[in-house]
């Protein structure tokens, strides 16, 4: 019987599964954004984020080659190690975890199979924060009871507000200004050339 097993065998023995999760997490790692069923989204989501969190912590010199071979042992593919410490570690640098996201895409035609599109967070400009307006805005937030930097960020935002409405107003009186002239002078400017 198999009471309290959480683990989602996905109709594999284990070695067939470790290399089933080790080519689906390098193929998420090199394209940011996969294809797949739900079962194996959700499987995934467990063996990938780990590795991801293994990424963070670069403490040390050896504590760094020893994640780089950590990593290694679990993906087998060099490529997909370099572009994880490379690319992906600077954009989750701030995020306390949740790395992936998984959204439902329905059903396949074929076999009735539920699809599902597995993607890392950073690395979507549509739902989230996109690349240039990221490096600008404030880190995510640690935990849910943080209040204090949240109401920082909410006062920030309102003066920032306040001073480009007034900013504004500001401009538009100057082209108002600039503007009432000219039309005296264009009232002019006919009259002088008819004569």
């Amino acid at each position: 019987m198999r009471h309290g097993d959480k683990q989602n065998n996905l109709g594999r023995k284990k070695a067939h599964r470790d290399a089933l999760l080790s080519n689906l997490a390098a193929q998420l790692i090199t394209h940011k954004r996969i294809v797949t069923t739900l079962a194996k989204a959700k499987e995934l989501r467990k063996y990938v984020e780990p590795l991801i969190t293994k990424t963070k912590k670069n403490a040390t010199e050896a504590q760094i080659s020893h994640n780089h071979r950590l990593v290694f042992s679990f993906l087998q593919n060099k490529s997909a190690v370099k572009e994880l410490f490379t690319v992906v570690a600077p954009k989750i640098g701030d995020r306390p975890g949740g790395y992936t996201r998984i959204i439902k895409l329905g059903i396949r035609p074929g076999d009735n199979g539920e699809k599902a599109m597995i993607e890392l967070v950073d690395f979507n400009e549509v739902y989230g924060k996109s690349a240039a307006a990221g490096e600008n805005q404030e880190p995510a937030k640690r935990t849910r009871r943080s209040r204090s930097t949240s109401k920082k960020a909410t006062e920030e935002k309102a003066e920032q507000t306040t001073e480009s409405a007034i900013q504004d107003a500001e401009v538009v009186e100057e082209k108002a200004a600039t503007e009432a002239p000219k039309a005296d002078d264009g009232a002019d400017a006919p009259a002088e050339e008819t004569k």
